[in-house]
């Protein structure tokens, strides 16, 4: 099963930015690309929910409250996918998840501070 290795969290300002990054390991990159590959996050209290995706045809979709801030992009030679967050807010602040087909990352908690 891909095992999925995320990190890049950590406590930062209002207006800060931070870049999460995500290794898809025990796989092949020809498997790694069958798949979208995306990014999550739940905030205490809530429900996960999706941040940024990339289908398997090189669609983006991000939600409405990170559009403009965040970037997802992905190293397929690497097997790795990456979210760079700027302008960060408060409300930003949750565990975000690392998503392949039905494997999730440990998750890594970002804290935003204000």
């Amino acid at each position: 099963q891909v095992r999925l290795v995320e990190s890049g969290g950590g406590l930062v300002q209002a207006g800060g930015s931070l870049r999460l990054s995500c290794l898809a390991s025990r796989t092949i990159t020809s498997v790694f690309t069958s798949n979208d590959m995306g990014w999550y996050r739940q905030a205490p209290g809530k429900q996960r929910e999706l941040v940024a995706i990339i289908e398997t045809g090189g669609r983006i979709r991000y939600s409405d409250s990170v559009s403009g801030r965040f970037t997802i992009s992905k190293d397929n030679s690497k097997k790795k996918v990456f979210l760079q967050m700027n302008s960060l807010k408060p409300e930003d602040t949750a565990v975000y998840y690392c998503n392949w087909g039905t494997s999730w990352g440990e998750g890594l908690l970002v804290t935003v501070s204000s």
